[in-house]
């Protein structure tokens, strides 16, 4: 395909979240012309701490967004030059031999704990080099061992144990394949490397699964396959669509906010919020925690993650905004639009109630011991300070992140740029601005993922010649909000002098509640 830009070029990427499934048509400028939106439902559990959802029940979403697209835009199926896919990361799937699900996917926010493989004479070794701790914890996370370990009839019948994007590729194409951009979580998967551990690596003797269980590989902007006819059936999507490799939702975020350019941190205000800067550059920003693979070869994401992060807004609006919910219907308007306005007349710093938002236990922080806290409530405070205190501790951690990533990779951060469902609101965006101390932009589009993806569909299709070249073309700046230097000199004292000592001076209490209560478990 050639790069005549007389005539416009669609991509249709599609970005399965935790939340919903969207299917959105950029073209090749990163405009966005089209998109329908379908809400999914997160998770099912059958037991504390299990999330699950069924496989088909993500396809099946995947095929009604496509097929409403096509029912509410004016671009047909057969503009669309190409198909890239983003997905929420590390959501398991088992599947037979005929490549059909045998038991429901486990999502991401799961918290089962899997038995530790017996190591044999390198389990000394491990406790000899001090990496015993670390070696059980990933065993522990691996779902592979959980699976073996409780449900082994069911595991010794599993021929494929892929990733939720893998699944969705094999329906569209007919044939297990993934990429680099979607290997994530505990798996063999060697992130400085970009590939799958070589057989001969010991680190397989850590989890239960085995190559030939894993999905190819291969980097983002390469072709996939084409959409089969039984997809083309299912989605509306034209049979012979070329699908384009692109990655996980929060790589392809990164890509479409700040490209690739090292000294632009992208802030995702999204279920889990993360600040992810990119390079060529592999960095481990927490010990231990690898630097993720970007949505562009021989890159890589220093990311920091809330893990829990703008679901706290969820959380608030279910548990305690019942009011701005009904009022919000009667006026058609979203609840978070009344609670934003409700935010826009209290003073930054809340009046000193401060929110530290661990609201569940991260990867490498906090500890398992990590909880949420809320201090310094007085008598005048109401729901609106609460809510604004969730925001201005949700960008009080993602500037510690933006702390850690300078430190760890000796490269300053010249410029933010805030993508999510939280950077909706302007008064999250001007909060952040002012506690970061710097000028903060929306990208042009929202759907700042989906734009990620339609990037390495342009990139694959040969539109543009590589990763960086595309991005210059397709992403640009939106809103810009700039920093009250009389909010920032306030925010920056309670950040050093409150917010930096709370965990610290928190995690005692936090061991003996979990000793007293026995939760979280250990």
């Amino acid at each position: 395909m050639t790069n005549n830009f007389d005539t416009p070029i669609y991509f249709l990427a599609i970005d399965n979240g935790t939340q919903s499934v969207r299917a959105l048509i950029f073209d090749q400028f990163g405009e966005e012309i089209a998109k329908a939106r379908v809400p999914i439902e997160p998770y099912f559990s059958t037991e504390p701490n299990f999330a699950e959802q069924h496989a088909d029940y993500y396809w099946q979403k995947l095929s009604e967004v496509c097929q409403q697209l096509w029912q509410t835009c004016d671009i047909t199926p057969a503009q669309i030059a190409g198909i890239s896919l983003a997905t929420q990361r590390y959501t398991m799937i088992c599947l037979d031999k005929d490549k059909q699900p045998l038991r429901p996917a486990i999502v991401w926010m799961d918290f089962r704990q899997g038995e530790p493989n017996d190591l044999g004479m390198l389990a000394p070794l491990t406790k000899l080099i001090g990496m015993g701790e670390l070696v059980n914890e990933a065993q522990q996370k691996a779902r592979c061992n959980w699976l073996a370990y409780h449900e082994p009839e069911l595991w010794a019948k599993t021929a494929h144990y892929v990733n939720l994007s893998a699944y969705l590729t094999y329906q569209l194409v007919d044939e297990l394949i993934d990429s680099t951009g979607h290997a994530l979580g505990y798996l063999p998967y060697d992130y400085k490397a970009q590939a799958w551990f070589k057989p001969s690596n010991i680190k397989w003797r850590l989890f239960s699964c085995r190559l030939e269980q894993m999905p190819k590989l291969i980097p983002p902007g390469q072709q996939l396959g084409s959409i089969s006819a039984k997809a083309a059936a299912a989605t509306g999507i034209l049979e012979g669509t070329p699908m384009i490799a692109a990655a996980s939702d929060k790589a392809c975020e990164a890509l479409g906010s700040a490209g690739l350019a090292a000294d632009t941190a992208c802030l995702s205000f999204g279920t889990t919020a993360t600040i992810n800067t990119t390079s060529t550059n592999y960095v481990e920003i927490l010990k231990h925690m690898p630097s993720y693979t970007a949505a562009a070869p021989n890159y890589y994401n220093h990311e920091y993650m809330i893990y829990r992060g703008f679901w706290m807004v969820s959380w608030f609006k279910e548990q305690f905004a019942q009011y701005e919910q009904q009022l919000a219907k009667t006026q058609g308007i979203d609840t978070e639009k009344l609670l934003d306005n409700a935010v826009k007349d209290i003073p930054a710093g809340c009046m000193g109630l401060m929110m530290q938002p661990y609201w569940s236990p991260g990867v490498r922080h906090p500890g398992l011991e990590g909880k949420g806290a809320l201090i310094g409530f007085g008598d005048v405070h109401t729901r609106a300070h609460v809510y604004r205190a969730i925001l201005e501790g949700l960008a009080y951690e993602l500037k510690l992140g933006f702390d850690t990533i300078e430190k760890r990779t000796g490269k300053p951060i010249k410029h933010l740029r805030v993508s999510g469902g939280g950077s909706q609101s302007d008064s999250a965006m001007q909060l952040t601005a002012d506690i970061f101390g710097m000028p903060a932009y929306r990208p042009h589009t929202f759907e700042a993922s989906g734009l990620g993806a339609a990037i390495n569909c342009a990139v694959g299709l040969g539109i543009y010649p590589d990763h960086l070249t595309a991005t210059k073309a397709m992403t640009h700046l939106g809103d810009e909000f700039l920093p009250i230097e009389a909010n920032v000199q306030l925010y920056k004292r309670l950040y050093n002098e409150v917010y930096l000592k709370m965990y610290e001076r928190l995690q005692p209490l936090y061991h003996s509640i979990q000793d007293i209560t026995g939760y979280p478990a250990k």
